[in-house]
Parts: C-alpha cells; structure tokens; sequence
C-alpha cells in the first residue's frame, strides 16, 4: 500500500507539542493544524502512534477531503473514496460526524449520505446489495468545515486519553492527555522531581512519571484497527515489544502527591500501581496551607480546584492566594499551574513568567509557569 494519511486529532493549544511528538516517531511531512496534526505513514505508523501517542486524542487515517456545497457533491465525493481497501465485505461501518459554519449543517442527513455513498462503493466492489456488518469495526468519521469535507476512519477505539489505569477518578479529574502535556511544558526529564499538592487521582503525576521512564502510554489497552483484516497483525507485536525495550527503570524520576482527601490518595495509589509506576510515586494527606518542600530540586504541576468544577470562585481565590505564598521564587523550583480564572495571577500575587493557553475539557484555561528566581 502506498503512504498512508493520518490525522491525529488534539486538545487546542497542544498541537506544537503533539507534532513534536510525532515527529520524533521518524512519521513523515508532519504539519500541525487547528485541533490537529497531520502526517504520512505506513501500517508500523498506524501502530506506533495508537501505542506511543501521549498528546493525541485518537488516530484516523484521512481518506480524502474535498469541498461539498450540496449532498449531491458530498455524495460523489466520498463515492470516490477507496473504501474497499481497507473494509471487508462483512466489517461494520457506522457514520458520525460533525459539520461547522457549511451548507450541509444537517448531522444526520449527512450521516446518511455518507453512509449511502460507501455502501454504493462497496456493492459495486463485492457485487452485493445487502452488507450484515457482522464483522470488525470501522468507524467512519466526517468533519465539514466552512463546506470543506474531512472523511476519516478512526483506528483507535476509545480516546487515546484512556490509558487504561484510570478505572476510578476523583471529581472533575484532569485529562490525561492535557496532563501529559503539562509535563512537557513542564521540562519533566529523567531526573526530575515531581510534585503535586492537588494530586486528586493522580493523573499529572502519573503522566509525569510515564514521560519520565519512556513507558508508551497505550500498553494497557488495545485499539480498534487490531481487528482489521486490511492491517498486518504482527506490526501490533513488533510495536509493543519494541514499546517495552525503549522503557528505562534507571531513570532517577521521583513524584509526589498531597491531598487533603484521603480518598485521593488512596486513588493516586492505585491508579500508579496500575500503570506501573507505583515505586515512583509517594503520597501524604496534606492541605495546601502546610505546602512545603526539602527537595533540592523539583518541579511542581497542579490543577487546583476551581470555582467552575468543586468550589466557588471565592474559595477558588483563596486557594490560589496559599498557593501565591507556600510557592515562593526558589533556585531549582518551577510551578505550573492550570486555572480557567482570568484573574488568577492577582489572587496568587505575582504575575507568570510565561502562560500558555489550553483546554480542559471543554474549559478554556491558561496554564501559568513560575520558573525565574
């Protein structure tokens, strides 16, 4: 088969980072857009990203793209699409979809049309009229923007952010994904000290902690393109096995979680042995107010509670002006720090060396780094 076309969709304000990323994967013509990254790759690419991705939220492969101003135009162009290489004659081929500032608004009657297309691909190729969709699962995935058709299939399954070691979460939990990027940001290396006073169920330190001992995020899980008969099975044991080599137990990382919830801690505890990372994360119920530190060097990553997830905005402001005095300016020392709070640089004190934007969810928030003395 020739290249192949991916699109690994993101959390907005990542897209650098996720690039970046892949990049590294030795992918091919990588270009970050809004939202997403781009890139070329053969059926090795296809498993790689889907194990090692920390930043992407899933991967597609990019069937094609073209402008559509009518279901007639939509019609023909996902007509033309080589649906055949990739689904068999039993597969299962559900529709969905999302269409933005176009002409064709209509969800549903898209979905039909889409699926009406493949299908008239599809039976003039197996020379059938009826298909059972018994079989392995592709599902089809469309994103009209402004009239321009993206056609998709999603290889993943579940979100990448499901990493598998987070059965039980505390309240409003941080993303995974958006907590692996907080490392980055972070400079988070094999050597750092972590720490985390909000821990809640211990995502960022886990993360952290991943990053730092090179441990591919998709181990624990398996992913939907696994059952397709169009991709090879052994690029799925090849890409594990070469996923556990690349894992270093010598690196010096070491992660700490404070919570004022017992329940939390016990949470970052299992959900760390869970991912395998236990011996590197230590944890203490301890409040904000009693916040301190005797590591010679670390860097500390959070995401407080905030008024629009647990507290009210006032006791939002309250935390964050504790934290503005525990986090003092310190050779060796770096805070980062999410909130979606606007004027959360006022309640904590002193303005950031440098913010960032990004999403938590559907939040908009500012990640805001501390790191010069």
């Amino acid at each position: 088969m020739d290249k192949i076309q991916f699109a690994a969709p993101c959390l907005f304000g990542i897209e650098g980072i996720c690039a970046d990323e892949l990049k590294r994967m030795n992918f091919q013509n990588v270009r970050a857009e809004n939202g997403r990254v781009l890139f070329e790759g053969d059926f090795t690419a296809l498993a790689r990203a889907n194990i090692c991705s920390r930043y992407a939220e899933r991967i597609q492969i990019l069937l094609g793209e073209f402008p559509a101003y009518s279901f007639e135009d939509l019609f023909q162009g996902v007509k033309k699409l080589p649906w055949e290489q990739w689904i068999r004659k039993d597969d299962a081929f559900p529709v969905k979809g999302h269409s933005v500032s176009s002409k064709l608004a209509s969800v549903p009657d898209c979905q039909k049309i889409i699926k009406k297309a493949v299908v008239s691909r599809l039976s003039a190729k197996y020379h059938t009229e009826w298909f059972e969709e018994s079989g392995s699962r592709h599902q089809i995935q469309f994103l009209i923007m402004k009239d321009k058709v993206s056609i998709m299939l999603d290889t993943s399954g579940e979100g990448l952010h499901k990493r598998g070691y987070r059965q039980n979460a505390t309240e409003a939990p941080i993303k995974e994904t958006l907590a692996a990027a907080m490392a980055d940001i972070s400079h988070v290396r094999p050597f750092s000290n972590v720490v985390d006073p909000f821990c809640g169920s211990g995502t960022i330190l886990i993360e952290a902690a991943m990053k730092a001992l090179n441990i591919a995020p998709g181990l624990r899980r398996r992913f939907s393109a696994e059952l397709w008969k169009s991709v090879p099975i052994e690029v799925w044991s090849q890409e594990r096995e070469r996923a556990f080599d690349l894992i270093d137990h010598s690196v010096e990382f070491e992660g700490f979680g404070y919570d004022i919830d017992e329940e939390a801690i016990e949470l970052t505890k299992s959900n760390a042995h869970k991912a395998g990372v236990e011996k590197r994360i230590h944890t203490a119920r301890r409040s904000i107010a009693d916040f301190s530190s005797e590591l010679e060097r670390a860097a500390i990553i959070t995401n407080p509670p905030y008024g629009e997830r647990l507290l009210d905005v006032e006791q939002a402001r309250e935390l964050y002006r504790i934290m503005g005095q525990k986090f003092e300016k310190r050779q060796g020392y770096s805070y980062t720090i999410i909130s979606p709070d606007d004027n959360f640089e006022r309640s904590f004190g002193r303005p950031a060396d440098k913010r960032r934007k990004l999403y938590n969810g559907m939040i908009k928030c500012q990640v805001y780094m501390y790191f010069k003395r």
